[in-house]
């Protein structure tokens, strides 16, 4: 499955904000400092309503397909070092 370029910058922009949000809630976290203030939520509000246009073109079906193919692959392989590891 390919996604296009556009909608592939974005999902990286909005990857990296998020990055930058968990760094900043960690720094504050061994501060001391409230975590969850409001300038924290508003930037993550934010950048939720800047993703909102570009997620409404991306083709969910094959992405949901994508997932449950990648997830039903994991717990098979799961359950093989399961079974290994019992032996």
């Amino acid at each position: 499955m390919q996604m296009p370029a556009i909608a592939a910058h974005f999902l990286a922009v909005i990857a990296l904000i998020c990055a930058v949000a968990a760094l900043h809630m960690i720094q504050l976290r061994r501060s001391g400092q409230v975590i969850f203030n409001g300038g924290i939520l508003f930037a993550l509000g934010l950048a939720i309503a800047c993703a909102l246009p570009v997620l409404s073109h991306l083709p969910w079906a094959e992405i949901a397909a994508e997932v449950s193919d990648q997830t039903t692959a994991a717990i098979q392989l799961l359950y093989a070092a399961y079974v290994i590891l019992t032996l």
